[in-house]
């Protein structure tokens, strides 16, 4: 399995200090809340790239950037939620 270090280092355009999410998997579904967030009438918290303006390209430059306060929440013990702030 790769760490997130790794991950950020091996050429996928993320190069990201993902020190703090504890797994890709939490990247993906924070940027994924953030990008419904932007479908939904969010204004960017970056000037977004004009040959990247999709939202899910904008949401996952602002996680990468760390421009999205998240916070994870357990759930019964059964696993961890994410929420992300408006």
């Amino acid at each position: 399995m790769t760490t997130p270090i790794e991950f950020a280092n091996s050429g996928n355009g993320l190069n990201a200090d993902l020190s703090k999410l504890d797994s890709i998997y939490r990247l993906i579904i924070v940027a994924g809340l953030r990008s419904k967030q932007l479908v939904r009438g969010s204004h960017p918290r970056i000037v977004p790239n004009p040959l990247k303006r999709k939202n899910t390209s904008i949401a996952l430059e602002e996680v990468r950037q760390g421009l999205v306060p998240f916070t994870t929440r357990t759930t019964n013990g059964t696993g961890e939620k994410a929420s992300v702030a408006e």
